[in-house]
C-alpha cells in the first residue's frame, strides 16, 4: 500500500469514527434483517394464499415494492456491520477492497432473500424476476455502504426504518384518520381524503426519518469520531430515506416491469390501479426526500451559533513615563562640578 493510500485510509477512519463500533452495526443489521424477513414472509404468505393464478400475479405486484425497499436498507445495514467488524482494531482496508466487501455482502443478502420468493414456483419466470429484483436491490444497498462517510449511510438506514414504521402505524390508523380528513359517503370525498392521507403520511414520514437521521449523526459526533460533518451531509442523511424510496421505485419499474405489465393484463381496472400506485409511490418518495432534506437543514441550522465578528487589531500608544520634577539645588551643584572649557586662542 502506497503512502498516499495510507493517508486516505487514515482520513477515512477518522471520518467513520463510531460507525466502526461493532455493537451499533450489529443492532442496525439485526433490525434490517427482521424488516426484510418480515416483508418477504408477508409477500410469500400473501402470494401462496391466493386461490387463482390471476390473484397470485396481482398480489406479487403489490408485495414487490415493499420487499425491494427492505432489501435496499438491509443490504446496506449488513454491509456496514461487516465492514465495522473487519476494521476493528485500527485495520483500514483500501477503498477498492472495502467496496468489494460491501457489494459482495449485499449480494449475499440479496440471494438469500431471492430464494424465499423463487422457491414459491421454480417453473415460472414471474418469481424469478421478483427474486432477481430483490437480489439487485440488496446488492445496490451493499454498494452504498462501501462509499465514504459510513456514518451518513448508517443514519440513512435508521431514517428509512423510521419512515417504514411511521407509514405502518398510519396505515393501521387509516380508518380512524380518513373521516378526520373529510372522507364521507360520496366517492369524491373518499378520493379527496385518500389524497390528503397520502400527503400527510409522506410529510410526517419525511420529518420523522430526517430527525432520526440527524440524531444518529449528532450522537456519533459526541463519540470518538470527534469532528462533526458539514451541513450538506446532514441534508443528504435527511433526504436519504426518500432517495432510497425513489431508487426502489426505479427498480420496480425497470427490473420488475414484467411483473407490473403482467398484473396490468389481468383487467383494465388492475392496470389503472397499478398505474395509480406507481405514481403514488414515486410522489411519496419525492416528498419524503425533499421534506427530509429541508428538516435536516433546519435541525442542524438550529445548532449553529452566531458568527463571531473578527476583531481588528488595536495598536496601543506607548505610555510615557513621567519624569520626576527637577531639583534647583541639584542643578546648581551639577553646574559647579562641570569643568570649564577654555576656548583656544589663535595667533594673528
Amino acid at each position: 500500500m502506497s503512502e498516499a493510500d495510507s493517508e486516505v485510509n487514515a482520513a477515512q477512519g477518522a471520518q467513520d469514527g463510531t460507525e466502526e463500533a461493532p455493537s451499533r452495526g450489529l443492532l442496525l443489521a439485526a433490525v434490517g434483517l427482521v424488516w426484510m424477513a418480515g416483508m418477504l414472509w408477508s409477500a410469500r404468505a400473501t402470494i401462496t394464499g391466493r386461490p387463482s393464478a390471476e390473484m397470485e400475479v396481482t398480489s406479487t405486484a403489490y408485495a414487490m415494492p415493499g420487499a425491494i425497499s427492505a432489501s435496499l436498507v438491509t443490504g446496506a445495514a449488513v454491509a456496514l456491520a461487516v465492514l465495522a467488524f473487519l476494521t476493528r482494531g485500527g485495520r483500514t482496508p483500501g477503498v477498492t477492497v472495502r467496496f468489494i466487501i460491501a457489494t459482495g455482502t449485499g449480494l449475499a443478502i440479496g440471494l438469500l432473500g431471492a430464494l424465499s420468493i423463487i422457491t414459491i414456483n421454480t417453473e415460472g419466470w414471474l418469481y424469478a424476476v421478483v427474486g432477481g429484483t430483490v437480489a439487485a436491490a440488496a446488492t445496490i444497498g451493499g454498494a452504498l455502504a462501501g462509499f465514504r462517510y459510513r456514518r451518513v449511510t448508517a443514519a440513512v438506514c435508521w431514517g428509512a426504518i423510521t419512515v417504514f414504521v411511521v407509514g405502518f402505524v398510519l396505515n393501521v390508523l387509516q380508518d380512524m384518520l380518513l373521516p378526520v380528513l373529510g372522507s364521507g359517503d360520496s366517492a369524491a370525498s373518499r378520493t379527496n381524503a385518500a389524497g390528503w392521507f397520502g400527503l400527510v403520511q409522506a410529510v410526517l414520514s419525511g420529518v420523522a426519518g430526517a430527525l432520526v437521521a440527524y440524531r444518529v449523526l449528532r450522537r456519533a459526533r459526541r463519540g470518538p469520531a470527534g469532528p462533526d460533518l458539514r451541513w450538506p451531509l446532514y441534508a443528504l442523511a435527511g433526504a436519504g430515506p426518500g432517495l432510497l424510496l425513489v431508487i426502489g421505485e426505479g427498480l420496480t419499474r425497470t427490473a420488475g416491469s414484467r411483473v407490473l405489465e403482467l398484473a396490468g393484463k389481468v383487467s383494465e381496472l388492475e392496470l389503472t390501479v397499478q398505474q395509480m400506485l406507481s405514481g403514488s409511490r414515486l410522489n411519496n418518495g419525492l416528498i419524503v426526500l425533499f421534506v427530509g432534506a429541508f428538516t435536516a437543514i433546519i435541525a442542524v441550522g438550529r445548532t449553529l451559533g452566531p458568527a463571531t465578528p473578527a476583531l481588528e487589531p488595536t495598536i496601543e500608544a506607548p505610555v510615557a513615563t513621567p519624569r520626576p520634577a527637577a531639583d534647583p539645588d541639584e542643578i546648581e551643584r551639577a553646574a559647579r562640578d562641570e569643568p570649564q572649557t577654555v576656548p583656544a586662542q589663535h595667533d594673528d
